[in-house]
């Protein structure tokens, strides 16, 4: 079996947190699926409040500490990405945009997508489409037609709970079949030599 490995970002803020609660449920339905289309899913969580001094630093000095590079190096790596972000004030949170600043340009460039979000009330859920859709549109990203909001009455109850998984198992469908289809991403190193030393030695 092909392997995949999907990037799991949980933007929530505090623990537990409901954003982290919605990444694994999106992260185990899409590893569900990808078993189902014959690929072996690796996933790797990053909980953005682990990382929150080191992208403040990153941000004032424009340099990433060695932690903070190797988790930017596992979502531009990744073959496709989970993101789960809080709502606040009808869009996303300041840290989670900081972190999506802060990656480089084009890593997320043909990038399959899930997008989810989380909130108090129902009312936040256009979040979904009004400010995580476009950011990741902005980066080239392919982002799946399901996005996945839940709100606190969502976890209330059973039949609150299936239909959130029912959203979720679509969603995660929906990315899976993405990514498989997909060759693994490749990343290039920046430090390579792709001159020779003929060629240098000419001055080309």
């Amino acid at each position: 079996m092909t392997q995949r490995t999907i990037a799991v970002v949980s933007g929530g803020l505090r623990q537990p947190s409901s954003s982290r609660l919605l990444a694994d449920r999106l992260a185990a339905a899409t590893g569900e699926e990808l078993t189902r289309l014959g690929v072996t899913p690796k996933i790797e969580v990053i909980e953005l409040r682990d990382h929150a001094h080191e992208i403040v630093d990153n941000l004032l000095t424009g340099f990433p500490g060695s932690a903070f590079a190797k988790v930017v190096e596992t979502v531009a790596a990744a073959d496709g990405l989970v993101a789960v972000s809080p709502v606040f004030t009808a869009s996303y949170s300041g840290l989670f945009k900081s972190f999506v600043d802060l990656l480089p340009d084009g890593s997320l460039a043909g990038k399959p997508i899930l997008i989810g979000a989380t909130g108090g009330t129902a009312r936040h859920s256009l979040a979904l489409d009004h400010a995580m859709r476009p950011l990741f549109a902005y980066t080239r990203s392919i982002v799946v037609p399901t996005g996945v909001f839940a709100a606190a009455e969502d976890w209330a109850g059973e039949e609150a709970v299936e239909r959130l998984d029912k959203r979720s198992r679509r969603a995660a469908a929906e990315l899976a079949a993405e990514v498989a289809r997909r060759e693994p991403t490749e990343i290039e190193d920046p430090f390579a030599l792709r001159t020779s030393f003929e060629d240098l030695l000419a001055g080309e």
